[in-house]
C-alpha cells in the first residue's frame, strides 16, 4: 500500500466529507487536515471571451491589498507577491503598488484616497496633479 496516495485521498475534499466523524478526528489528531476545495474549472469559452466584469484593474489591485492587510496586518509588500482574490483571480500586488506609488501624482484623488484609506503614508501625502 502507498501510503502517500492514501493520506492524498483522504484529504480530498469529497473523500473528508465522506469520512466518518471518529475516523475525521483521527486524522486530525496527527495532523492531518483536508485540503481546500478546488474551484470549478473553469469553460473553454470563458477563457476566450473578453470579461465583461466592470473590474478595473485598480479595484483589484485595491481588492487584494486589502485582503492581504486584513490577514497580515501589513501594507508593506515584497515586489514579487501574487495575491489571489476570492474569484481565482491573482494580483500581482507588489507590483502593483510600485507602479501605483510611481504613478501617484497621475491617480485621482478618490483613488489616492482609497489608497490612503488602507493605510498608504504615501498615498496621503502627495495629490493628484
Amino acid at each position: 500500500m502507498d501510503v502517500g496516495k492514501w493520506l492524498a485521498r483522504q484529504r480530498k475534499p469529497e473523500v473528508w466529507a465522506a469520512l466518518a466523524d471518529g475516523q475525521r478526528e483521527r486524522l486530525e489528531a496527527v495532523g492531518v487536515t483536508p485540503l481546500a476545495p478546488t474551484p470549478a474549472p473553469v469553460e473553454q469559452a470563458a477563457l476566450t471571451e473578453p470579461s465583461t466584469a466592470p473590474v478595473s484593474a485598480f479595484e483589484r489591485g485595491v481588492a487584494a491589498l486589502a485582503q492581504y492587510k486584513a490577514r497580515t496586518g501589513s501594507v508593506t509588500v515584497p515586489r514579487a507577491h501574487v495575491e489571489a482574490l476570492p474569484d481565482g483571480t491573482e494580483v500581482r500586488l507588489g507590483v502593483f503598488l510600485s507602479n501605483s506609488k510611481s504613478r501617484r501624482t497621475k491617480l485621482t484623488a478618490d483613488k489616492l484616497r482609497t489608497l490612503a484609506g488602507l493605510g498608504l503614508e504615501w498615498a496621503a501625502t502627495e495629490g493628484a496633479a
